[in-house]
């Protein structure tokens, strides 16, 4: 494997230390080591204009959501709805604190960090109904947060992908909120993925195909769960009327080859897709800006990507 450098380095750190996969951990273990991981490679979080958190109702309770608002506020807003990654276990609004502040400032846009139920607690649909409620009451309140509710998209790096894109099958079938734009991390598209990435990512210093596989074991109460297209969206019988998407996918990462899929099958159903794999890094890259000079890049492409299709380009794919 040709790492990026800076992946070298901190693969070789990893190596010295010994470091356990999360999926040899206890859960506790494993949520509060990761959410450490995280913060450590993001670097020093940037400052907005504003932060708060509001509980919102959702169907089993009440759910957490963070607010951020960008430092060149000019509203009404455009708003993208942020759903943290984790493999639907691990993660929390904490996780994704350090991309929502980077993208509410470049995109130019308020973001809305949603929390959902983790598994294997609440497993499948939880986390969809909770992100699916977080969505309906952001663009039901957007006004009232300074933001824009005919410019809405939804956006999520791994698991947080998986629930972006099924938001979107959500939002089309069930007449809104009307979605402007898509933003998949290296997503989770297909339980059932048999797949080259899939099976040649099996180092344990990085996340691998048994992460993949945990990960889904603890989310879905049986296999057969894999076929419905709000975990699997690959499996969507139409992906037409979609929102237009950027995909971003990593080199060494066993969720590569689905979201590629998942691009083109987008682009086969008339949907505007940008689709790029960056080369060299691996899983969890999109989160380590502080550490990765890949990370900034492609929070970079995020943001011009998002700010473009809020400003009504059409030739932001």
């Amino acid at each position: 494997m040709t790492f990026d450098p800076q992946l070298r380095a901190l693969y070789d750190q990893r190596a010295a230390q010994g470091v356990v996969p999360l999926y040899e951990m206890t859960l506790a273990e494993a949520r509060a080591a990761d959410l450490a991981a995280v913060q450590a490679a993001a670097g020093t979080p940037e400052p907005v204009r504003e932060v708060f958190d509001e509980v919102i109702p959702g169907p089993a309770g009440t759910l957490p959501v963070r607010v951020y608002r960008p430092e060149a506020d000019h509203g009404p807003l455009p708003v993208l709805v942020y759903f943290f990654g984790g493999g639907w276990t691990l993660g929390s609004i904490e996780t994704s604190d350090a991309i929502c502040r980077s993208l509410a400032n470049a995109a130019g846009c308020l973001t809305v960090a949603v929390g959902y139920r983790l598994a294997p607690e609440n497993k499948f649909p939880a986390a969809v109904e909770d992100c699916f409620a977080g969505l309906r009451w952001t663009a039901e309140h957007a006004a009232r947060l300074g933001g824009d509710a005919s410019r809405i998209a939804v956006g999520g790096d791994s698991a947080g992908g998986n629930l972006a894109a099924a938001m979107t099958l959500m939002a089309r079938d069930a007449g809104g909120p009307a979605l402007l734009a898509q933003l998949l991390v290296y997503p989770n598209t297909d339980y059932f993925a048999d797949t080259p990435s899939r099976r040649e990512n099996t180092d344990a210093l990085l996340f691998n195909d048994k992460s993949v596989q945990w990960y889904w074991d603890n989310y879905l109460t049986s296999p057969e769960e894999g076929g419905n297209p709000l975990v699997s969206p690959l499996r969507a019988s139409c992906h037409a009327g979609l929102p237009r998407a950027l995909v971003i996918t990593a080199e060494y990462d066993p969720l590569r080859d689905e979201g590629e899929q998942y691009a083109q099958r987008l682009r086969d159903s008339g949907v505007p897709v940008e689709s790029t794999r960056y080369p060299g890094v691996a899983h969890g890259f999109f989160a380590m800006s502080g550490a990765l000079d890949a990370g900034g890049r492609a929070l970079d492409q995020a943001a011009a990507y998002l700010r473009a299709a809020f400003a009504g380009d059409s030739t932001a794919a």
